[in-house]
C-alpha cells in the first residue's frame, strides 16, 4: 500500500529537499503552503505535477498553522501515515521584531497539529522540527541531554514547540519525535540568512554585479551542514521502531569568518576587501557557539553527515554563480 505524507512548509529549503526524497521512495506527498498573493513555489515548481495528471503523487493545500479548524479538516481529508512539520518563522533576527507572531506560528502552531492529529484520532507518526537554537546561552557541544537556554523568540517558541511534543507523546502515547537540527543550508537556503546571503554576494562580486557585502557578528561558531542529508535523517527518524528525540549535527565548528573565508577563497578573492560591518544586523542577545553531537543518530538510526563546512560554502557559491 501506498504511504501517505504531510509536510507543513513544503515551499521552504527543508520541505522541498523532504518532498524530494519522500516521491522517489513511493509516497504520495500532500504539501501545505501559506496563502499569498505571488506564488512562493520555485523550491518545488521542479516537482510539480498537473492537478488533472491522473497518477500524480504531489498536492498542495493552502493551510496556516494559526488556523486550527482548516488543520483538523485537511487531516480528517488526507489521512496521512507521516507528519512532517517544518513550517514556521524560521528567521531567528526577525524573531525579535515580530516576537508575538513567532510564538503564535512556531510554538502554537505545533500544539495546533498536535491537537489535531489528536481530535481525530488519526494514526500517524509525527516529526516536529526543533532547532539548535534552544541550546542558545549553553555551552558545547550539545546533544539530547542538554538543557536549553534560548536567546531568541525563535528559540524560546521551538523549546515550547518541543517540549509540546514531548508531553503528547508521553500523555497520549503518540509516535512523536523531535529533530534537533543544527545549522544546515544549501543553495535552496533563502537569500536573508547569512550563509546564502554570503554565498550570493560572492557570486556577484566575482561577476562584478557588486563591490560589498554588510554584516554583523562575525565571531558566531556554528555547526554547520548539508540540507538534503538532513531531511535523510529526519525520514529515518520515523522509521525506527521506538519514537525519540534525537541531535543531527556535523559536530564541526566553524565562525561566520571561516565561512566568508571558504567562500570568497573559492573564486580567488580576499574576503576582507569587500565585507563591511553593520550593526543593524546584530541581535539583541547573541548564542555564541552552537556545536553538535549527533552520537545517538549515527549508533540507532546509522545516520553521519558527509558534507562539512568547506565543500558546503563551495557547493553554495557554484551554484549562485550558476543561478547568475
Amino acid at each position: 500500500m501506498t504511504k501517505v505524507a504531510l509536510i507543513t512548509g513544503i515551499t521552504g529549503q527543508d520541505g522541498s529537499y523532504l518532498a524530494e526524497l519522500l516521491l522517489e521512495k513511493g509516497y504520495l506527498v500532500h504539501g501545505f503552503m501559506r496563502r499569498t498573493s505571488s506564488f512562493n513555489t520555485a523550491r518545488i515548481d521542479h516537482l510539480y505535477q498537473d492537478q488533472h495528471e491522473p497518477d500524480r503523487r504531489l498536492f498542495l493545500h493552502y493551510a496556516d498553522l494559526t488556523d486550527g479548524s482548516r488543520l483538523v479538516t485537511l487531516l480528517e481529508s488526507i489521512r496521512p501515515a507521516e507528519v512532517y512539520n517544518l513550517a514556521a518563522q524560521s528567521h531567528v533576527r526577525v524573531s525579535f521584531d515580530e516576537p508575538e507572531y513567532t510564538g503564535m506560528a512556531t510554538g502554537l502552531g505545533s500544539t495546533r497539529l498536535l491537537e489535531a492529529i489528536r481530535m481525530i484520532g488519526l494514526d500517524c507518526r509525527f516529526y516536529q522540527a526543533s532547532s539548535s537554537e534552544m541550546f542558545g546561552a549553553t555551552p558545547p557541544p550539545q546533544n539530547e541531554q542538554t538543557p536549553f537556554w534560548p536567546r531568541s523568540p525563535y528559540g524560546v517558541a521551538k523549546v515550547y514547540s518541543h517540549w509540546m511534543t514531548r508531553n503528547y507523546r508521553e500523555a497520549y502515547g503518540m509516535f512523536a519525535v523531535n529533530g534537533i537540527l543544527f545549522n544546515h543550508e544549501s543553495p535552496r537556503r533563502g537569500e536573508t540568512f547569512v550563509t546564502r546571503k554570503i554565498t550570493r554576494a560572492v557570486a556577484e562580486i566575482a561577476a562584478g554585479k557588486r563591490s560589498e557585502l554588510f554584516l554583523g557578528n562575525l565571531d558566531s561558531v556554528r555547526d554547520w551542514g548539508y540540507a538534503p542529508e538532513y531531511v535523510a535523517g529526519m525520514w529515518a527518524m520515523l522509521q525506527h521502531s521506538e519514537p525519540a528525540d534525537y541531535v543531527l549535527a556535523t559536530g564541526t565548528a566553524y565562525t561566520i569568518r571561516d565561512f566568508l573565508q571558504f567562500s570568497f577563497e573559492h573564486v580567488g578573492l580576499d574576503w576582507q576587501k569587500y565585507v563591511k560591518f553593520d550593526e543593524r544586523y546584530l541581535r539583541p542577545s547573541e548564542v555564541d557557539s552552537l556545536i553538535g553531537d549527533a552520537s545517538k543518530a549515527a549508533s540507532v538510526l546509522g545516520w553521519r553527515p558527509k558534507v562539512l563546512t568547506p565543500e558546503l560554502a563551495r557547493i553554495m557559491v557554484d551554484a549562485d554563480q550558476r543561478a547568475l
